[in-house]
Formats: C-alpha cells, structure tokens, sequence
C-alpha cells in the first residue's frame, strides 16, 4: 500500500510538472504576440506602447520560474556528467542521492525567500514603476510557485530513485572500461 501511494505522489507531481512545462510554453507563446504587436503598435501605427514591455517581461520570467519543474522532469538542465560516467553502483547512487537533496534543499531555500518577497509585495501594494503600475504580487508570485513545485519533482525523482524506478542519471548500463 505504501508503495502504491508514493507512485501515486510521483505520477502527481510529475502530472503538474507537465502542466507547468504546458503553462510555460504558453506564456512563451503569448509573450511572441504581444512583442508583434508592439512592435505593430510602435512602428505601424506609430503610437506608444505602455504595458507591452512589462507583461513580455514578467512572461519571460514566469516561465522560467513555472517551467523549471518540467525542464528537471525531462532532465533538460544544464549538465555535467563526468563523474557519474566513471562511477559505479554504489558510488553513482549516493552521488545522485546527494545531488536531488542539494536541489531541493536550494528550490525550498528559493521558495520560502520569494514567498517572504511576493507576501511583502501583497501586503503593501507594491506597484511597478512604469506607466502601467502593475500590482507587483502578481509576476512575484511565479517565483514561490515555480521553486515549490521544483521542489516537489527533486522529492519525486528521490523517490523513484531510492525505489529503484529510476537508474542514477538515468545512465542504466555499467561503464565498461
């Protein structure tokens, strides 16, 4: 039954890892169209643009932020993977073990410190500084979302690591030298 309910945890998280990584794409999306349309507003029309900069900014950002659980879940961060190459069993697994802790000991680090920052941008109102005065809390809250969320998927990946689903790096065939 315990076993049943961890792949359930894990088949969730990586559920809404998909959604973020849809999400984000999204946001990519919209973030193109609103950057051709102030760039027709600018130069076609000749007029100027007040909110497009901002919103194609907090965009980008956002899905970044969002987009991070799905990025780990298809493993397509940056990475160096020398030394798990050259290690073996044992050697492998703790390195991969120490490595999902030190992430989501630094995406829970990140989401309780953006947390503090968007529940401070609630509390007081905070506003943008251009013309368009957008309420701060808004764009602010990607920030705690998207590194909880990370967080979650390093626990799903522990799991499935330490249930042996999952092989260390995903590298499943010994080196042989």
């Amino acid at each position: 039954m315990r076993r049943a309910s961890l792949q359930r945890f894990v088949r969730s998280v990586y559920f809404v890892s998909r959604l973020c990584g849809a999400f984000a794409a999204g946001l990519i999306a919209l973030a193109v169209l609103v950057v051709c349309q102030m760039v027709f507003v600018r130069y076609a029309l000749n007029a100027n643009t007040i909110w497009q900069t901002d919103f194609v900014t907090y965009s980008l950002i956002a899905a970044t932020f969002v987009g991070s659980p799905y990025v780990m879940l298809l493993r397509g961060h940056v990475n160096v993977d020398v030394l798990p190459h050259y290690l073996r069993g044992r050697g492998r697994f703790a390195l991969a073990v120490f490595g999902l802790v030190v992430s989501f000991v630094f995406a829970a680090v990140i989401a309780v410190l953006t947390f503090q920052l968007w529940k401070e941008a609630w509390e007081q109102n905070w506003v943008s500084d251009t013309m368009w005065r957008s309420r701060l809390w808004i764009p602010y809250a990607s920030m705690p979302i998207g590194m909880g969320l990370l967080a979650l998927q390093c626990v799903a990946d522990l799991v499935r690591l330490v249930t042996r689903e999952d092989a260390p790096f995903g590298i499943t065939v010994e080196r042989v030298s």
